[in-house]
């Protein structure tokens, strides 16, 4: 059976909370994904509002990969750029084409929107080595330094 990409709407919910349990358990990590699910009115405001896209890789009804994705809107002039937040295939689909599938559908997604540019980080340890690979075959690979603001001061620990 073909996988079908598609972006899901606010009448979705469903299917994004497997796109959560896919992310999780993609990367080792079902606390963050699933622990405090946000309401499906969280959800259905997020999924019809205009800065966040998500979409999804499907087997028949099953969730077998997706991407979260954001565009930000610029202001020194009219255009945006959209940032891949999570990308993940489950590991029994990986390496048939999915993500490349998933980037591909965001490259249109992206143009109808009006950006001019999709980007993406990856982590440099060993777990990440297969999306570096994938990223470069796909764009132009840059060299930055990320940081982590804390919101709250070190007095106010959450």
């Amino acid at each position: 059976m073909p996988v079908e990409i598609r972006q899901l709407t606010s009448n979705d919910i469903g299917l994004m909370k497997a796109l959560s349990t896919c992310f999780g358990e993609a990367f080792n990590d079902m606390p963050t994904y699933t622990k405090k699910r946000p309401s499906a009115d969280y959800l259905k405001a997020l999924l019809c509002g205009d800065s966040f896209i998500a979409l999804v890789a499907l087997e028949g009804i099953d969730v077998v990969g997706g991407l979260a994705a954001y565009e930000l809107k610029k202001f020194e002039q009219e255009r945006s750029e959209i940032y891949i937040y999570d990308l993940a295939v489950a590991s029994k689909y990986r390496r048939t084409g999915i993500a490349t599938a998933l980037i591909e559908k965001l490259k249109t997604v992206a143009a109808d929107r009006g950006a001019y540019v999709i980007f993406v980080q990856a982590d440099t340890g060993e777990e990440d080595k297969p999306a570096i690979a994938l990223y470069s075959k796909l764009g132009l690979r840059e060299e930055v330094l990320h940081f982590d603001i804390p919101v709250q001061s070190g007095d106010n620990p959450a």
